[in-house]
């Protein structure tokens, strides 16, 4: 769906910055866990996603969203 919505999809390790505007990072690494993903708009971070299956409960994941 990000990628569908404009955004370059790319994992943490091979990250780069200057492939395009919009960037989702996933597995992005926290102090709570990785993230699903960081979001980048012209190279500054600007909201974290957690993208969990359809019924997927948040329990055991909410201190990520911190």
């Amino acid at each position: 769906m990000l990628a569908a919505a404009g955004w370059t999809v790319q994992d943490y390790r091979l990250m780069n910055l200057s492939e395009g505007r919009a960037q989702a990072v996933r597995k992005f690494p926290g102090k709570f866990g990785p993230a699903d993903y960081m979001l980048y708009a012209d190279g500054r971070a600007i909201g974290v996603v957690e993208a969990k299956p359809e019924g997927h409960t948040l329990t055991g994941v909410e201190l990520q969203s911190k």
